[in-house]
Order: structure tokens, then C-alpha cells, then sequence
């Protein structure tokens, strides 16, 4: 079902046919409308408002790939979905707002927030990882609270500490050098005397 229609939209997207990429938008299955989105992307002529339209979309996979175009399009206010229901769409939106040049100061916060406080560990950790990636020093305090949580967390906030230094982020990565999860130790000490 739609299998014909999303290639036509793909092909679309190559040939830079912006009217059929952008009529598939509308299209009633879902993966031809999360093509569409892509193709538009493609074109170089798909729009903020477009991306927030697809943002509130009820199939998850067109939710998904709102977030990931996100990243791409700072006009675009996709920050709801890091709330999503579906765990990869708030975990791609977290990624999305880490991925950003310049993300909002809300959306900074939104990011530090949840690091701490999303009941899913998959989604605190991609906010772990956003915060590591933009570097702003007031995500230095939920990145280091991200370094006690479950394993997979402090995995992946042991390496955001890479941006941050002071005695702080040394206190941490010396204690994550002792952590029970050898993938966390190892992440630290690659941190610490990395590999040339």
C-alpha cells in the first residue's frame, strides 16, 4: 500500500520536483508523507512550518523524521516532541536540538531538563549527548548528574564532558574511571589520555 506513491515521491526528491514531494505531505500513508518530508529536504525547499506540521502528525515514523529534519532547521520548534510518547521520537528530537548551530536558550533548557527528569533513559541520554554537543557551560550541571545514572546514561554522559574542563569534570571522570560498567571506564580514560 503506497509502495508506487513513495517512490514517485523519492524520485521526486532527486529530480527536484517540489510539487509532488510537496502533495505527498498530505499523502494518507505514512511513509510516503515521512518521503515527502525528506524530498522536500533534499530540494533545499522544505520549511519550518512544514516540519512543525509534521511535528504534531499521529504516526510515529512522520513524527520521527519531522525531529531529524529539525536539526537542519533552527526555525522549526519541534521541542514538544522530546515529550513524544513514542521514545524514538523524543530521542531523535533531543538529537535534533543538539545537532543545532544555535538552539534557542528554551530549547537549552528543555535539554537540561529532561537530561535529569524524562522518565525513559534512552531519551535522558540522547540529552546527554545534545548538551555535550552544543557545549554551553549551563548544561555542565545535568551532564554531571547524568554520570550516576544507569549505565547507558553515564556512558554517553561521561564522553559530553569532552567540551567542559575545571575541577568538576575531573572529579567525574576520575570517578567514572572506577565505575562498575567497563564501557563507562573506558570512555573516561580515552577522555583522559585519548589515543593519537
Amino acid at each position: 500500500m503506497g509502495t508506487e506513491r513513495r517512490w514517485q515521491v523519492i524520485e521526486a526528491g532527486f529530480r527536484g520536483d517540489t510539487d509532488t514531494a510537496r502533495a505527498a505531505l498530505g499523502d494518507p500513508e505514512p511513509l510516503v508523507r515521512a518521503s515527502a518530508l525528506r524530498a522536500l529536504r533534499r530540494i533545499g525547499v522544505l520549511t519550518a512550518a512544514e516540519i512543525e506540521a509534521s511535528s504534531g502528525d499521529p504516526d510515529r515514523e512522520v513524527r520521527r523524521t519531522a525531529a531529524e529534519m529539525a536539526a537542519g532547521a533552527p526555525g522549526a520548534d519541534v521541542s514538544r516532541l522530546i515529550d513524544d510518547p513514542e521514545v524514538f521520537v523524543a530521542e531523535m528530537a533531543a538529537w535534533a536540538l543538539g545537532e543545532r548551530e544555535h538552539p534557542r536558550d528554551a530549547e537549552i533548557e528543555l535539554l537540561i531538563d529532561r537530561c535529569t527528569s524524562h522518565p525513559e533513559a534512552l531519551v535522558r541520554e540522547a540529552c546527554a549527548a545534545a548538551l555535550g554537543a552544543i557545549g554551553d557551560s549551563r548544561g555542565l550541571p545535568a551532564i554531571l548528574a547524568a554520570c550516576r545514572d544507569k549505565p547507558a546514561v553515564r556512558r554517553r554522559a561521561v564522553l559530553a564532558l569532552a567540551p567542559f574542563d575545571g575541577p568538576e569534570v575531573e572529579a567525574a571522570l576520575q570517578h567514572a574511571l572506577t565505575d562498575r560498567d567497563w564501557q563507562v571506564r573506558q570512555n573516561a580514560e580515552d577522555l583522559i589520555s585519548p589515543r593519537d
